[in-house]
């Protein structure tokens, strides 16, 4: 039997990580904050689709003070980098997921009177304090005790003989757009902590800004820590954001290949359900990405790509494997041609925030929908 060549595959779709923008990005952050704010580096959904062993080691060597994930699957994958790294649990804890708060030394959120009672069992039982986060709901609606009942809860996980209180946090609801309401949060928020009695601040991680609300973040405030997310990857929370002045990189850029180039004649209607007729005769490319690899159907008609640093419309809707583009125009475009779909070829660039806009949505979700079949190819993983 012959024997197989293990040559690597050629990509035909792939995102590119800059992991030393990664890194220069976090320490410019953290030179942006006063010294005595920690870190919390956000990391969940696979780090917003950076990949979350590669970015939460860079992490670790830029100065993060904790981690904080999803769940506990990610804290799982999070732990394999080391031990001794705090790491939050954002999300609620299942209850056969409660082992492993003592398995990972994890810290879980804690909203509810039952988590106090379920976790002190685990932590008696374990014969260990586990640490935990209070949460408090100032207005999102979501997770978290009601600010009015926040000092009961309190109270009752400060009396609690294997539980240690490491935490204290709520989220923000529209930071990026709302600066009343979020004023009212953070007011409901320091109402709440000042009525929690016992509390040793000084100890604790008082947080509540993301990277939204950092620029409403005060000066004198017991808040000691802030949870970075988006903007540690070089995106802007909001384009008009106050923090434009941190001049953060984009660590992602998304890429594809022309698959074929072809002549068609004016009056041909392009893909699925004919929704573009071409008004002349045109050259095409058929890119080798679709929405099964993260190009949404909504930008179909609407986005556009980079080819020789050159913008090209997208036609007709976007299909599983393929997407059209109109090149007519363009010279020596051929098979196998890269593709930016986000990022910057020549002096040309596709943010994020502008693909995104174009499928309607927001770069969180544009992050976490390019697929798994989409390889992460990683720059400079040792050294800036």
């Amino acid at each position: 039997m012959k024997q197989r060549n293990h040559l690597p595959e050629p990509h035909r779709c792939w995102a590119q990580i800059d992991l030393a923008a990664l890194e220069r990005n976090l320490r410019l952050i953290r030179g942006s904050l006063p010294a005595h704010i920690r870190y919390v580096a956000v990391v969940k959904a696979d780090a917003y689709g950076h990949g979350l062993h590669h970015a939460a080691a860079r992490m670790m060597h830029s100065g993060a003070d904790l981690f904080a994930v999803a769940n506990v699957s990610e804290a799982a994958q999070l732990r394999e980098l080391g031990p001794g790294w705090p790491i939050l649990l954002l999300s609620p804890v299942l209850p056969e997921e409660d082992r492993f708060l003592v398995e990972l030394d994890l810290a879980a959120t804690v909203s509810t009177p039952e988590e106090v009672t379920r976790f002190e069992a685990i932590g008696r039982a374990a014969g260990k304090k586990l640490k935990v986060h209070l949460k408090i709901d100032t207005g999102m609606g979501r997770l978290g005790v009601w600010h009015t009942d926040a000092p009961a809860l309190c109270a009752q996980i400060l009396a609690a003989d294997h539980l240690e209180l490491a935490g204290v946090f709520t989220h923000f609801a529209s930071p990026d757009d709302d600066a009343a309401f979020t004023a009212e949060q953070r007011r409901r928020f320091l109402d709440a902590l000042g009525r929690c009695k016992g509390l040793a601040l000084d100890s604790l991680f008082i947080h509540a800004d993301n990277s939204a609300g950092l620029e409403t973040m005060p000066g004198k405030s017991p808040f000691n820590a802030v949870r970075v997310g988006l903007l540690q990857f070089g995106i802007l929370p909001h384009p008009n954001s106050m923090l434009a002045q941190v001049r953060t990189e984009p660590v992602f850029s998304f890429h594809t290949r022309v698959g074929i180039v072809k002549a068609l004649p004016a009056g041909t209607t392009i893909s699925y359900g004919r929704t573009h007729t071409l008004t002349r005769d045109s050259k095409v490319a058929v890119l080798c990405a679709g929405y099964g690899d993260g190009i949404p159907r909504a930008v179909s008609n609407k986005a556009q790509v980079l080819i020789h640093g050159q913008r090209c419309r997208v036609l007709g809707r976007v299909t599983m494997d393929q997407t059209i583009v109109d090149v007519t125009g363009l010279p020596d475009i051929k098979c196998g041609d890269e593709v930016v779909l986000v990022g910057r070829q020549g002096e040309a660039e596709i943010s994020i925030t502008e693909f995104s806009r174009w499928a309607d949505t927001i770069p969180w979700e544009t992050l976490c929908s390019v697929t798994k079949r989409v390889p992460r190819l990683y720059r400079t993983p040792l050294g800036i």
